[in-house]
């Protein structure tokens, strides 16, 4: 008799306005479905009630601000991807943080205005010490002093302090008891976003046993960047366990453990114009040498770009319209009416 009643509340509970919609209890007791303007749902061993969504129309300003997000997001995607084999792991949350430091980048910019700007005309401090894996964070792993300067004609160079592998390295017991030797990797990308394409300039790796020892020295990269790449250089550390097999060596890198963050970022010095149409690339004759390293983005912030200057164009368009039609006003024949408020000024 009990089971029939529980079976017959389920059914009657939280009815909707609808007839052919209604929420339910599932085994679990939880709720799930629509009843009226409410919507339940189940998380793990959680109830969430939350309203429907609804339309809302937006103003000019929120779409400006909602095209400035999505095209932090595409932007930091392309980042994300074009980095992937020196960060090997990211975390979970690697996607939301790369966004939300892009999206401040852009929103710091001294240049352009809110649906007008990209990643070059971002201030492009707020993606140094970006890490992808923020479960290894490299400023805890590798305590070695960096510094990055530019020469004049673009190449970059990387000043590191001394490392002694047994005091300067923070590395779980997991990793350093089976590793054999640590490889730094320093990976520098050229970006157009504009043109919609990165490149892998160069790669420098520096090599040492599990408690080596490594000389202050300067990292050179010899690479001359074209003038319309934006730069980012990244460091990630892995490590290694040594084997019998032909391989000789086996990565040891995780999710838990795969240290790699950007430490520089430089503009463009010629980044081009924002395009009007799609982007067909067309490779220079030095580019053609090294096309295999070249890669097009999966990039729509052009687009939203784009369309932000439709819209604009016609509220534009609009507005002129509008004013045309407007009837002009005699000022010498003013028709008063009964009840109405009337606000003299004085003419000089």
């Amino acid at each position: 008799m009990a089971k029939k009643s529980s079976r017959l509340l389920c059914r009657t509970t939280l009815p909707s306005k609808t007839n052919n919609v209604m929420a339910k209890v599932d085994k679990k007791g939880i709720v799930r479905g629509t009843a009226g303007s409410v919507v339940y749902r189940g998380y793990r061993e959680l109830n969430i009630i939350q309203g429907k969504p609804r339309k809302f129309e937006q103003t000019s300003a929120s779409i400006r601000a909602s095209t400035e997000f999505g095209l932090s997001s595409t932007t930091a995607a392309v980042i994300r991807q074009a980095f992937e084999p020196a960060y090997v792991h990211r975390d979970g949350e690697a996607v939301s943080r790369s966004t939300q430091l892009v999206y401040r980048g852009i929103r710091n910019s001294l240049r352009g205005s809110v649906g007008q700007r990209d990643l070059h005309d971002a201030d492009l401090e707020s993606l140094i010490g970006m890490d992808f894996n923020i479960q290894s964070r490299m400023s805890e792993v590798l305590q070695v002093s960096q510094r990055v300067e530019r020469d004049e004609e673009g190449r970059l160079s990387v000043f590191m302090g001394a490392l002694n592998a047994k005091t300067d390295l923070k590395v779980p017991l997991s990793i350093s008891k089976p590793v054999s030797k640590y490889r730094l990797r320093f990976s520098l990308i050229g970006f157009n976003f504009r043109k919609e394409y990165y490149e892998y300039l160069e790669v420098k790796d520096l090599e040492f046993r599990w408690q080596g020892k490594l000389e202050a020295q300067e990292i050179r990269f010899e690479t001359r960047p074209e003038a319309d790449q934006l730069l980012m250089l990244s460091v990630s550390l892995l490590a290694y366990s040594e084997t019998r097999m032909e391989e000789g060596y086996v990565l040891l890198n995780s999710k838990e453990f795969s240290p790699c963050s950007i430490i520089a970022a430089f503009h463009a010095e010629e980044p081009g114009g924002y395009p009007t149409g799609p982007v067909n690339m067309k490779l220079n004759e030095a580019q053609q040498l090294r096309g295999a390293s070249i890669h097009n983005m999966c990039y729509e912030g052009n687009r939203l770009l784009r369309d932000q200057e439709r819209r604009k164009g016609t509220v534009t368009q609009t507005t002129t319209i509008t004013t045309k039609k407007r009837a002009k006003v005699d000022e010498n024949n003013t028709n008063f009416q009964p009840g109405k408020r009337v606000s003299f000024s004085s003419k000089s």
